[in-house]
């Protein structure tokens, strides 16, 4: 009787060590968030990039008071905030952003139409990815400003000049980036797949994006850069009443009326707006698929 008791206490005690082996490793896979006090997070987040903006317009100030460069090179904070803040008064200013994001919004969603299944063709299947893949390559080293005249000699002073412009300069970039993340993605995953009895269709649909999701953020990330860039460099050179005016439509007619205020003030416009969809957008989404990941490092 003693020995069956003890028997009972070793296969207890056997199952609940197994139970708590379980609950450790269940809480190893399970995603960490750590609590972070709103002035740490402002202190880290908000204050640093406000010091480095206090300290560029302070050496600018400095640089303009001396007087190292004549007013029509170098212009004051003073003047160049003024064009802004008279621009924006007036109205002008939302109207000249919105027509150039309408333009990188569009154009990004188109690239990344185009981009994601040409991505999955040449990450999933050898032939096209030998056929295509260092041509990818090629066009994501291109610059985008090499495409505008001969998209304005195929599509003349048109809304196709441009979206044509920064679909070549954003489509390699979404592309490489899935390439990249799927490369990225264990082996073993898309042979479970088809081992369940999952398709080549399904197993890139279900199994290889959801894997290859942080690296494919990082190629759509790059695809905007370059949809900006893009779109900056076409409106800059294709530049027509019947194109509307953006910003690099403003940038083109500060620098022909030899108006340097005007020329920083759209300097600064077109860095705002680049900082301020990295802020709205990207890095929010950026955070939830890292912290879905317990990938997340930053508070």
């Amino acid at each position: 009787m003693a020995a069956e008791d003890q028997g009972t206490l070793t296969e207890e005690r056997d199952v609940d060590e197994s139970i708590d082996v379980g609950r450790g490793l269940d809480a190893l896979d399970t995603p960490t968030e750590r609590r972070v006090p709103w002035w740490r997070r402002f202190l880290t987040s908000v204050v640093p990039p406000i010091v480095a903006v206090v300290l560029f317009v302070v050496v600018w100030q400095a640089l303009w008071a001396s007087a190292i460069l004549p007013e029509f090179k170098l212009p004051s904070p003073e003047a160049v905030f003024g064009q802004i803040t008279a621009e924006f008064g007036s109205g002008q200013a939302l109207s000249i952003i919105w027509t150039s994001v309408s333009r990188a919004v569009l154009g990004f969603l188109f690239a990344v139409i185009i981009g994601t299944p040409l991505g999955l063709l040449v990450a999933t299947v050898p032939l096209v990815r030998s056929a295509i893949g260092p041509v990818l390559t090629g066009l994501q080293s291109l610059p985008s400003v090499a495409w505008v005249p001969a998209a304005v000699l195929w599509f003349g002073l048109t809304d196709g000049t441009i979206y044509f412009v920064v679909l070549m300069g954003a489509v390699p970039s979404i592309a490489n980036g899935l390439v990249s993340g799927i490369e990225q993605v264990p082996p073993l995953l898309p042979r479970v797949g088809y081992a369940m009895g999952a398709t080549r269709a399904q197993a890139a649909r279900l199994i290889m994006l959801p894997a290859a999701l942080p690296g494919f953020f990082s190629g759509l990330k790059q695809g905007w850069a370059f949809s900006w860039r893009s779109l900056m460099a076409a409106e800059i050179i294709a530049t027509s009443p019947s194109l509307g005016f953006g910003l690099g439509a403003y940038l083109n007619q500060g620098e022909s009326l030899s108006d340097m205020p005007s020329v920083m003030s759209a300097i600064i416009l077109i860095l705002i707006v680049g900082i301020g969809v990295e802020l709205i957008a990207f890095r929010p989404a950026e955070r939830r698929i890292l912290a879905a990941r317990g990938l997340a490092t930053g508070p």
